[in-house]
Formats: C-alpha cells, structure tokens, sequence
C-alpha cells in the first residue's frame, strides 16, 4: 500500500511540472510578441518624434505694420488662426504701426532666417516706399523671400449718393465745368488711393483737390457730410456705406471688376487707361530663410486661404482670397516695385 501512493504522487508532480513548463513556456512568448509589437511601433514613431523635435518650439509672430482693427489686422488675425492649426504651431499677430508699413518691414528684414518672423505686408510698405523714401532701412527686393500672396481689394472711387453723377466719366466731365475746385479724400499721400488719384486725373486730363487723411474713417465722415466730393479707398472701407445706399461707387481702380461690386466697371472699362492701383497683402519672411521653412509656409498660407469659412469671412468684409505659390508671388512684388517707382518719379509724387 506504501509503495502505491508513492508512485501516484510522482506521477501527479510529474504532470503538474509539464503543464507548469507549458504554461512558463506559453508566458514567455507571448511577452516576446507583445515586445516585438512595441518595438514596431516606436520605431515608426521614430521619425515623427524626431520631426517635432526638430521644428521651431516658439510661436510663429505675423508682424503688421499698422494698428489693431484696420482691414490689414482682420486678415492677418483671421489667417494666423487657422495657420496655426495647419502647422501646428502658434502663430500670432504682432502690430508694429508706423510709416505706411516702414517700421514693421524693417524689424522684420534685421529679424532671424527661420520662418518664426514673418511680414504681413501691404502694397505701401514694400513697393511703394522704396520710391518714396530715399533713406530706407531694407531694400524689398533684397532684404525679403516672398511666402505668398494673401489677398486683393480693389480702390473704389465712391461719393456721396445724392450727386448727381453716376460714373468716374461723369465725374471728370463736372471737375472740368468747376476747373479743380473739386476735392477727393485719400488715405495719405504717396498711398495707394492716392496714386489711384492722380492716375485717374492723369487718364482725364482734370486736376481735383487731393485732402488726405490718416485713416478712411473721418474721411468718409467729412464725405458723407459734403466737405468733400468723392473718395478713393479700398472695398473693406466703403462696403457698409454702399450696400446701406448712402454712398455710390463709380468705378474700381482695378484690372477686373470687385468680386464684391460686379456692378460697378473699372477705370479702364470707363476708358482710363492704365488707372490700376491694387491693394494687395501678402506674406514674406527675412531673406536666407531656408526653402523648406518656406514651402511649409505658404502651404498653411494656402490652406487657410482655401477654408471654406475663411473665404466667407474674407468675402463678406470686401476681401478677395489671393493664394499663390512663393515664386509667383516674388513675381509680383518686382512688377510692382517697377511700376509704382517708376509712377511716382514721373509725377513727381511725394510722400507724408
């Protein structure tokens, strides 16, 4: 009987051991699966992990070269937003008002080539200063790489609804009955509604009294109250004032008709020939800043450009999308340098 028990009892061990040794066995593979699975996914996160590590940590500044509230701040504000979801990183609007643009495009042509310092530019700034003031601080042409164009507005030539004038024809043939005593608001002179002016009057063979302000606000004002009798200013300017009926737009000073007034015929329709002043905004950074920052930038300029909503807005306040790529873009800047420098110099145009 002793001898008996003793072999069962070797017998259970002897099973319990095996099935213990199964068990050990099964255990260790299946943690050298889940291993080999976590060492699969780190290392595709690898290049991930390293790209982050590699792009700027600080937010992304979008310098503006005027005050906060104007057209100029409302875009750039409105496309940093959705800028910074598409790059991933902040991207924030830092005002530097002062000289029609000067100020801004100075600080950021002395700033560092890494595409976390960007200007958000107007025409005045970067072609038309350069023919305007001989002392500038940074030359566009050299001290810049163009990101993209952001956006257009045309230069409306508006009066008030009650004249009895219904286009820029009428309106020189009436400067012509009252030999200059006419006067027209711009925003400043040596500004783009300014320039708009005088290739208006060039195109018409009329004089009108030039009175600029340093905003369009008080000039529509004085407009509305008949101090003066037209104005020259962008569509974000006008458009409120006109879609109420208490102002009536002329013409556009543009190549093709406001997407905002399709009614309303150009200059050159009218038959002013080469009256073109656009007002234009668009993205450049500090010269040497590395292609590939470049690229990644004007693609989330153009994302934003391309939101649904983002249109929208920029639509509703008089505001037409204008995407481009960076060579494009430069393009563009040098036409217009060339052309503004050599209008201003021929008329003998002087700056505030």
């Amino acid at each position: 009987m002793g001898s008996g028990q003793e072999s069962g009892t070797d017998r259970r061990k002897s099973c319990d051991d095996d099935q213990g040794a199964r068990c050990y066995l099964s255990g260790m593979l299946l943690l050298i699966r889940l291993l080999a699975c976590t060492a699969a996914l780190l290392a595709q996160a690898i290049p991930h992990s390293a790209f982050a590590q590699n792009r700027p940590t600080r937010a992304i500044k979008l310098v503006v070269g005027f005050t906060p509230g104007g057209t100029t701040d409302f875009v750039a504000r409105l496309l940093a937003e959705r800028q910074s979801t598409a790059l991933g990183q902040s991207v924030v609007v830092e005002n530097r008002p002062g000289a029609n643009g000067a100020i801004a495009a100075e600080y950021v042509a002395r700033s560092e080539p890494d595409g976390t310092t960007l200007l958000f530019t107007t025409v005045g700034a970067v072609a038309i200063n350069p023919a305007l003031r001989s002392s500038l601080p940074y030359d566009p042409s050299k001290d810049f790489a163009a990101v993209g164009l952001a956006a257009r507005n045309s230069t409306m030539l508006v009066v008030r609804a009650s004249m009895p004038v219904n286009s820029a024809l009428d309106l020189a043939d009436m400067a012509r009955q009252k030999s200059g005593a006419m006067s027209i608001g711009v925003t400043g002179l040596g500004a783009i509604s300014h320039l708009a002016l005088v290739l208006y009057e060039e195109a018409a063979g009329v004089r009108f009294q030039a009175v600029p302000y340093r905003g369009a606000s008080q000039g529509i004002i004085d407009l509305l109250a008949g101090r003066l009798d037209g104005f020259f200013a962008d569509v974000p300017t006008i458009i409120a004032q006109v879609k109420a009926g208490k102002l009536k737009a002329l013409a556009a000073a543009s190549q093709i008709r406001s997407e905002i007034f399709p009614d309303v015929p150009t200059l050159i329709e009218q038959g002013f020939a080469d009256a073109v002043a656009n007002q234009w905004a668009g993205i450049l950074a500090p010269a040497l800043t590395p292609p590939s920052e470049i690229a990644k930038l004007n693609e989330a300029l153009n994302v934003a450009l391309a939101d649904p909503a983002i249109r929208s807005k920029l639509q509703h306040a008089g505001v037409t999308p204008s995407p481009s790529s960076p060579a494009e873009f430069a393009s563009y800047l040098e036409s217009e340098i060339t052309r503004w420098g050599k209008v201003i110099r021929e008329k003998g145009i002087k700056g505030e």
